[in-house]
């Protein structure tokens, strides 16, 4: 009799793709088993119009399904690794991080211009402080909207004819992922824009204990783990989540694991930026190596002038 692994979802089409593609890793590393997939709704999907650094309360995009784990509803639950808090709740552990997709933003205009051929003081759509100040640091002229939605409702926003947006920004690997590609008009390279923590890689958390992460761990990508730890210290350190201004991005280049760091300001008036590499990184080994390179480098940002930034960000409004 084959086992039944309950995963745990949110109900978004983009969602529903990372919880498929998670059971198929599942079945691939383990024949006997069926894969069940159960969805929930988050504190994020029970208010969608407020920004999100106005609703109260952490883990709004985890909430419901970290609920399921430790009421032993479900055995795993997946989410977008930038939408998981760097302090994992009480009980639970992230099992595995999957190989990496596309970690970089895309800009989606109304004409398929890019951001340089944009209209002077085009209105740009972003629930994201971290995208709107790089945004604001490239092109100081533009007007910033706020806009929440999944992938489909904020490109239905776009395309709506009361012409609100002339462009939006998400994540390539969102649009790649639902087979959206096509309507990218601009994909930012990535020191320009220097993506969030953990964007564009998944997450697959679960009870803490030997069993269970033994029978999830196996789906983690070494390279994907050792760059997001280095990101997601940095997060910590800093007690930014992903509502402020910061930005982080790691990978595996030479046997050295490459880190870079930024923290905006929300007109883009200025940024502090950091960059470091662990040295010698061999197999699967550096998780804590990765850790101390994030920590360090959210240190070395504080020394310059990061946490000014950060406070103003807290009492800033959207623009």
């Amino acid at each position: 009799m084959k086992r039944v692994i309950r995963l745990g979802t949110r109900r978004s089409r983009l969602s529903l793709w990372q919880a498929n593609h998670i059971a198929n890793l599942i079945r691939r590393h383990h024949a006997n088993v069926q894969v069940e997939i159960r969805e929930y709704r988050t504190g994020s999907d029970r208010n969608m119009s407020a920004p999100l650094r106005s609703i109260s309360g952490g883990g709004l995009f985890t909430d419901a399904l970290e609920a399921a784990l430790q009421a032993r509803d479900i055995d795993c639950a997946v989410h977008s690794l930038k939408d998981l808090p760097t302090n994992i709740a009480d009980g639970l552990a992230l099992a595995a991080v999957p190989k990496r997709g596309d970690h970089r933003d895309a800009l989606i205009s109304r004409t398929g211009a890019g951001l340089a051929q944009l209209r002077p003081g085009a209105r740009i759509g972003t629930g994201s402080l971290r995208r709107r100040a790089q945004l604001l640091a490239m092109r100081p002229d533009l007007k910033m909207a706020h806009i929440r939605g999944n992938v489909p409702t904020r490109l239905e926003k776009l395309r709506a004819d009361d012409g609100r947006f002339d462009a939006i920004v998400l994540a390539a690997a969102g649009l790649i992922r639902l087979g959206l590609a096509g309507q990218i008009s601009e994909i930012f390279d990535g020191r320009q824009m220097l993506c969030a923590a953990g964007q564009g890689a998944l997450a697959v958390q679960c009870r803490d204990n030997r069993d269970d992460l033994g029978f999830f761990g196996p789906l983690a990508d070494w390279r994907t783990t050792q760059a997001t730890a280095a990101e997601r210290a940095f997060l910590s350190v800093l007690d930014a989540g992903c509502s402020l201004p910061v930005a982080a991005y790691a990978h595996v280049e030479d046997n050295r694991l490459l880190l870079q760091g930024r923290v905006i300001a929300l007109d883009g008036s200025g940024q502090v930026d950091v960059a470091g590499d662990t040295g010698a990184v061999v197999g699967a080994v550096g998780i804590s190596m990765a850790q101390e390179l994030g920590a360090a480098l959210a240190d070395k940002a504080l020394a310059k002038g990061a946490q000014q930034i950060l406070a103003a960000s807290e009492t800033g409004n959207d623009r």
